[in-house]
């Protein structure tokens, strides 16, 4: 069976008939569609990369200069026998970083100092503690900085050590403080309630003496 296919009359002035005009198969745009879009994004593409290039070969615009002048500070000077920590960073120093043994108890008449000065924190803590590898972890935990001590002898008879602890912040104070007042008055410690010291609160410290 021969299968005719039927074109439709054009009429006069290039148009097609209306009643046929349905008939037509309609023209695919899909790939036209694509071809723009492509040629689009490479225009865009060009254009940046062109834009780049441009940018690349042009000499920097300088910045407009300052509304007010810099201050003026002074010179810096080159370490010399009096350059220390402190006069390094003299802005950033505080009366606490300064040396800790100026805060230390001073030994009375006639005794006999057998020194002052720093003490590691692992042997502060393997002298003072029973438990040591604990003590160093809960001074840690405590952000402990520093502890500075001195020593002194009276007649042979009275040895005395001082030793003034540094924290980060008070409450890593307060905690240290809180757990020492806690077992303080221990038969294997000092054995006593201690007393407090004047013009203290109580919460802020206490002296035991430990015979």
């Amino acid at each position: 069976m021969e299968h005719a296919q039927t074109i439709p009359e054009a009429r006069e002035g290039g148009g097609t008939d209306p009643e046929t005009a349905s008939a037509l198969p309609r023209r695919r745009r899909g790939r036209t569609t694509l071809l723009i879009a492509g040629a689009a994004v490479l225009g865009v593409l060009a254009g940046t990369v062109t834009g780049y290039a441009v940018q690349y070969d042009r000499e920097p615009t300088p910045l407009p200069p300052l509304a007010q002048p810099l201050p003026a500070g002074p010179k810096a000077l080159a370490p010399d026998d009096t350059t220390t920590n402190k006069t390094i960073n003299a802005n950033r120093w505080h009366k606490t970083d300064d040396d800790l043994g100026k805060l230390l108890v001073e030994a009375p008449g006639g005794a006999k100092v057998a020194g002052t000065g720093y003490e590691p924190a692992d042997a502060f803590a393997a002298e003072f503690f029973t438990a040591p590898d604990r003590a160093l972890t809960s001074l840690v935990q405590t952000r402990f900085r520093r502890v500075a001590s001195t020593v002194w002898a009276q007649d042979d008879k009275v040895f005395v050590k001082v030793r003034l602890l540094q924290f980060q912040d008070r409450s890593g104070a307060d905690d240290y403080q809180a757990q020492q007042s806690a077992y303080m008055s221990d038969e294997d410690r000092a054995g006593n309630d201690g007393v407090a010291v004047p013009g203290l609160s109580g919460d802020l410290g206490r002296v035991w003496v430990d015979s």
